[in-house]
């Protein structure tokens, strides 16, 4: 039996979303003269357990960033919003799936925001060859896992 996932259809949350989201990595660049890149802004947050290149103060405005991740979807709830999400059950296949895309972002120096959201806005052809190959492999991934695996997931 095939599932089918529906997603609301939310332009204007979406809109918001994708305005607040160009105008941190805006701020971000502007302010630290830095690419707004998790994978690489959470790997200065580690150099406070295993050294890393950069400075105490580097690492500060990258644990400001990270702790704000953390704390939106709080907020949302306290302003009277709800958030939504849905996280598969088989813990087995997400802990896989986390190695993967980390080793993705480590070969491919970056991450979906790094190169999706900045490397793109700056023309960098590296960026738009890391963007086709990681939503070429999730098309490939998705077309799997519902077409060819049973439609589990």
């Amino acid at each position: 039996m095939e599932m089918e996932l529906r997603t609301g259809f939310t332009p204007w949350a979406s809109l918001g979303g994708g305005v607040l989201i160009g105008l941190g990595v805006t701020m971000v660049m502007a302010l630290f003269g830095r690419i707004a890149g998790i994978s690489g802004i959470t790997r200065g947050v580690l150099g406070l357990v295993v050294p890393t290149p950069g400075s105490p103060r580097d690492r500060d405005w990258r644990l400001a960033f990270l702790l704000g991740l953390m704390a939106a979807p709080s907020a949302i709830l306290l302003a009277g919003g709800t958030v939504a999400q849905t996280v598969p059950s088989n813990l087995a296949g997400m802990a896989a799936a986390g190695l993967l895309v980390g080793l993705g972002t480590a070969l491919g120096s970056g991450c979906t925001s790094g190169h999706g959201v900045c490397g793109l806005a700056r023309l960098s052809r590296r960026s738009l060859a890391a963007v086709a190959t990681f939503m070429a492999a999730g098309f490939a991934t998705v077309f799997v896992l519902r077409h060819l695996a049973g439609g589990a997931g």
